[in-house]
């Protein structure tokens, strides 16, 4: 069984001249072609358009699509962990969904909010197994005891501080303006200080010494961090997808180099 171009736009609810750009650029391929030049799509196809959908979703280039469908081929086995990724996002939505919704109901009824569930879904624990993977145990250790130390109205500092720098390097990389650029430089070094204000990272345990090793180990993690925003899109979401992500990358690089 085999979809036509038309049905393809009803149920996917793309466009035909989308299917035609995919086409020309090699990234979807009807299965056959109608004596009447109309493009057909098997179910081959409809998974590999579901697949390109799933990654724009986050924020990916065309670019960035087809090299992650040249390199995972198994698409089974891709939209597995994709799923698995989507129903954590799905819970961590629902979860803030919901405070924000009791916030809204404290606030509007003049009752009393529950600090302890207004950040529910914000939590950064998800994450636990991965960050004792890439920088061992202590790393996350401190990292979730500084957190947990934090007040309510510092967490919500360090939260809108976070959000601001993604909006300023978002603004940069549509700006126009080049990675090497005094501005984008600027940002890049707040990038730097910001990192080096979190416990357990190594920019923040290489700060303050003296032996100049700690520099060689932030210069590593700052560059290894840009490299991680472009590669994997919960990062590059941050920075407006894969491209603004490989421009602060790039920032970054210039500014480690030169500075650390």
């Amino acid at each position: 069984m085999d979809w036509s171009i038309q049905d393809i736009v009803r149920i996917a609810g793309t466009t035909s001249r989308t299917l035609r750009h995919y086409d020309d650029i090699g990234l979807l391929k009807p299965s056959r072609t109608g004596h009447n030049g109309y493009r057909y799509y098997n179910q081959a196809a409809l998974v590999q358009l579901q697949r390109i959908l799933l990654l724009r979703g986050l924020g990916l280039g065309l670019p960035v699509i087809s090299q992650v469908l040249d390199d995972e081929t198994d698409a089974a086995q891709a939209l597995t962990g994709h799923l698995e990724w989507l129903k954590q996002e799905q819970d961590r939505l629902a979860r803030q969904i919901a405070s924000v919704t009791q916030t809204i109901e404290a606030v509007k009824g003049g009752g009393e909010i529950m600090a302890e569930d207004m950040f529910n879904g914000f939590d950064h624990t998800q994450y636990k197994d991965e960050v004792e993977e890439r920088w061992g145990k202590d790393a996350y250790a401190k990292g979730d005891s500084w957190w947990r130390g934090m007040s309510t109205e510092e967490k919500a500092a360090w939260k809108q501080r976070s959000q601001q720098l993604g909006k300023d390097w978002i603004a940069a990389a549509t700006g126009g303006i080049a990675p090497d650029s005094a501005e984008a430089q600027d940002i890049a070094r707040r990038h730097v200080e910001w990192l080096t204000g979190i416990p357990g990272t190594p920019a923040s345990d290489a700060r303050g010494q003296a032996d100049g090793k700690g520099n060689a180990d932030v210069k590593a993690y700052v560059t290894g961090l840009g490299e991680m925003y472009v590669t994997d899109p919960r990062f590059a979401k941050n920075y407006g997808g894969a491209e603004g992500a490989g421009f602060v990358r790039d920032a970054l690089k210039i500014y480690a180099a030169e500075n650390l």
